[in-house]
């Protein structure tokens, strides 16, 4: 694990794990819509002036691209033995918990800022000044005439980018959806997004648009696990998402084994985003080394996952700081 503001050694300088494929195009932006057939990932645009314009438009309208109008078909499985994977991300995502926010309008106890609220239970630090203004006025109080200090947490915005590529196969990517579907139930009163990635990136959430936890998980189960592993670009598609809505409060998590093998280095991206946490799946080949680097250059936190057991209090204190 990584604490926040932890500096690598020689940023940029360490010679990647994997020595990274030059890819000849720019990445691919996609999002999944409905053909009429079926699923399919909907070709928006190339690069990142793609992925801007696709922030802002929102995902399901194409963007400008010498590939307009491009879909790949996402296969419909009759196979029980995806409806099995299904049911198990489904129990997976209802075990894994985060504590829900203690009260409304999207606030949250812990860091944050110091705020005069009215009394709640498990509140003990009475604002005196404002409470005798009260009693005032009301000499006979009722509990909730009582005003309180509390810190709160405000709105956030979390962009969760999610790792699908060719070296993230079968119940590994399964895990990962379950896990992602369970974290983004837990952030209801929260702005989320998700992008899936391998060489290119699937806009699977919008930043700001409403979030259905088994349609998330459905679309990212029904993306194969294929391709090279692109870390860099998915975070500067993060970026774009994240800046059509500005919030102090905003971050990346980041699911991956982060064996970067496309694309440019991706400690770059990292050093542009507001917070990078990393959650590194490590139930096979791992780069563990480089998910400490993006961490600390986001001036985030790493924590290393070997099942799907371990994500639940990862996750925890990654949103507690």
């Amino acid at each position: 694990m990584e604490k926040p503001g932890d500096k690598p050694g020689k940023r940029g300088k360490r010679p990647l794990k994997r020595k990274p494929k030059e890819l000849r195009a720019e990445p691919m932006v996609f999002s999944i819509s409905d053909s009429g057939a079926g699923p399919v990932l909907q070709a928006l645009g190339r690069g990142t002036k793609a992925a801007a314009k696709a922030a802002t438009r929102g995902s399901g309208a194409p963007g400008e691209t010498d590939d307009a109008g491009e879909t790949v078909p996402l296969e419909q499985s009759d196979d029980p033995v995806e409806d099995a994977v299904r049911e198990r991300a489904r129990q997976i995502a209802a075990r894994l918990s985060l504590h829900r926010p203690a009260h409304g309008h999207g606030a949250r106890r812990g860091a944050g800022e110091l705020v005069s609220v009215r009394y709640r239970e498990g509140a003990d630090d009475i604002d005196l000044d404002r409470t005798l203004e009260v009693l005032a006025e009301k000499p006979f109080p009722e509990d909730e005439d009582i005003i309180v200090r509390e810190r709160v947490r405000r709105r956030r915005s979390v962009e969760l980018v999610v790792d699908v590529s060719g070296s993230m196969k079968g119940e590994r990517i399964r895990t990962a959806a379950a896990t992602v579907g369970a974290l983004a139930a837990e952030l209801g009163n929260d702005d989320v997004g998700v992008i899936a990635f391998w060489s290119d990136v699937s806009i699977l959430l919008p930043m700001g648009k409403a979030f259905v936890a088994q349609t998330l998980l459905d679309d990212l189960l029904k993306l194969p696990a294929k391709g090279l592993t692109n870390v860099g670009f998915p975070l500067q598609v993060a970026a774009a998402e994240l800046a059509r809505r500005p919030n102090p409060e905003a971050r990346v998590l980041l699911l991956s084994d982060c064996v970067h093998n496309a694309g440019p280095d991706p400690r770059g991206p990292a050093a542009a985003l507001p917070r990078l946490d990393v959650l590194l799946d490590a139930s096979g080949e791992k780069d563990e080394q480089l998910g400490r680097e993006l961490a600390a250059i986001g001036h985030g936190r790493m924590f290393t996952v070997r099942d799907h057991r371990q994500v639940a209090p990862a996750l925890s204190q990654i949103f507690r700081s």
